[in-house]
């Protein structure tokens, strides 16, 4: 009866830690798809304003003739084709 508890608890332990080890997994894997900041993929160029206040904020976008400003909220944003875009980067300022 004794070794059938301590084999019940080791086990719900290990379930619990690899149940945790999943989680961090999941979280990196779409951290890693899409980091904050400035990104591109193959063909698009995105802006993610990785925050928990909802705040929206000005980035600035390098897109080969004059930079441009564009007002984003929190999460991912569609700025324009990876061949038109160079670069976005927050300017300091909210909206």
């Amino acid at each position: 009866m004794r070794l059938r508890r301590l084999a019940t608890g080791t086990l719900s332990a290990l379930a619990l830690t690899l149940a945790s080890v999943g989680t961090v997994t999941v979280s990196a894997t779409t951290a890693a798809a899409n980091p904050c900041g400035f990104y591109e993929t193959h063909s698009d160029a995105y802006y993610n304003h990785c925050t928990s206040d909802g705040s929206h904020i000005v980035i600035e976008i390098d897109d080969w003739g004059p930079n441009s400003e564009r007002c984003v909220g929190p999460g991912v944003t569609w700025i324009g084709s990876a061949s038109g875009v160079d670069g976005a980067w927050y300017t300091g300022r909210t909206c």
